[in-house]
């Protein structure tokens, strides 16, 4: 067991960067690609992802003025904010791991050849939204088999829920042949932004408020052109947060660059996605159901191109830093939830149709949400963590407790049940 955890832990070490072009590669290989195209392939894959991790890294940065602005207006914060990447890499750690990978990999396959599924799942590293909730029943409930069955039965349900986002995904995003098999936003994210916009379809006025930004831009040229918005957004953040005037600058072209350079990266990773999709659907029409046609399950970054996001992503952070001064009983500073903003605001855009205003409303209410029950579950995220090979001294937290709604059915049923 030591030597496939040892496996395991090697594999996701490489990081997502190098896990899925390999993936692409060997999905080409069993789709009957030519080496040489199912390479090209993975290798598009990889640069793309790696870039959009570059570009994301740059909009931390250029806004980190203001985060260190809205950082100073307070103190007294007792709970530790490690991020989701250090509590993905813990729940790695626990004794049933190196099960449950294959077993999510040949469930998937059986389901694809009995036709229950048409989704191809091959977001290897975003697992941790099935394994974090599996670690944290295991934990609290102390058995190994119900963190089995957890991780896997959601991995399952995450192939049923994919399948119905895919034809929103293809149409907002333009994301042909791809579907969003994160858990976390899919299952939680995207259904509160469908009921928000419910909401807002009754209120007179807003229901009537349609600003999209593609359209925007068709009316107004350049002045509508997400590179030109970015830097408007990164300005008055700049001004509102008095900064200096060389830091305004910075944000604002920060800010612009990443509008920019977001759909290209996407761009990269469709250009090796496209044939991937194609050899997959003759591979499924010949083999297994010639009126089958499958989605390639991606990390829901991938939706990061539409420029909507990036605009909520920049005026949602300083929304939710504000917010650790506004719930009641805040016992942490958002500082590792800030990193996840951008990803929470794919799914808000989708259930929008790209509306900035209703995606912007839908993105606020999913960070009080989230920042709210990361507050809430700070006890349950520590007893986790210390069950892991990571040990931490007084309280953590991580919007893991916040934005995945099966660790928070777990928390509460623990809670009921003592």
């Amino acid at each position: 067991m030591d030597a496939l955890m040892n496996i395991v832990q090697t594999i996701l070490g490489m990081g997502a960067v190098v896990i899925l072009p390999i993936m692409i590669f060997l999905l080409g290989i069993i789709f009957r690609m030519q080496v040489g195209a199912a390479l090209q392939a993975g290798l598009m894959i990889g640069i793309g992802f790696q870039g959009l991790l570059l570009v994301i890294d740059l909009l931390m940065r250029c806004i980190k003025p203001v985060v260190e602005y809205y950082q100073g207006m307070g103190s007294g914060f007792t709970t530790v904010d490690i991020g989701w990447a250090a509590l993905g890499a813990a729940s790695w750690t626990v004794p049933f791991a190196p099960i449950v990978v294959p077993l999510i990999i040949l469930a998937n396959i059986v389901l694809l050849k009995a036709g229950l599924t048409k989704v191809m799942n091959v977001d290897m590293w975003n697992f941790i939204h099935f394994l974090i909730p599996g670690s944290l029943a295991y934990v609290l409930f102390d058995s190994v088999l119900l963190g089995i069955v957890v991780t896997v039965g959601l991995s399952v349900l995450t192939l049923i829920v994919s399948e119905k986002v895919a034809p929103y995904w293809e149409k907002v995003f333009g994301l042909e042949g791809t579907t969003c098999t994160c858990l976390s936003f899919i299952t939680y994210m995207w259904p509160v932004a469908v009921v928000v916009n419910k909401i807002i379809d009754h209120i007179p006025g807003l229901n009537k408020m349609d600003l999209d930004l593609n359209n925007l831009q068709a009316k107004i040229g350049f002045f509508g052109n997400p590179a030109f918005i970015g830097l408007l957004v990164g300005i008055l953040l700049g001004v509102i947060t008095q900064q200096p005037f060389t830091t305004i600058t910075m944000i604002g072209m920060g800010l612009a660059s990443v509008l920019l350079l977001i759909p290209r990266m996407v761009a990269v990773m469709m250009e090796g996605l496209s044939p991937i999709g194609t050899a997959a659907n003759e591979f499924m029409q010949k083999h297994v159901n010639k009126d089958t046609n499958i989605w390639i399950g991606m990390d829901v970054c991938l939706g990061l191109g539409h420029p909507a996001c990036i605009v909520c992503t920049a005026l949602c952070i300083p929304f939710t830093i504000l917010l650790a001064f506004i719930i009641p009983n805040m016992s942490y500073f958002p500082i590792g939830l800030l990193t996840v903003v951008c990803y929470v605001s794919v799914m808000n855009v989708m259930a929008s149709k790209g509306n900035i205003v209703r995606s912007l409303i839908c993105c606020m209410v999913s960070m009080l949400l989230i920042t709210w029950g990361a507050n809430l579950f700070a006890n349950e995220a520590t007893a986790m963590i210390n069950a892991t090979q990571l040990k931490v001294d007084g309280l953590i937290t991580d919007g893991f407790f916040g934005f995945n709604l099966p660790v928070i059915v777990v928390c509460i049923l623990s809670r009921i049940l003592g």
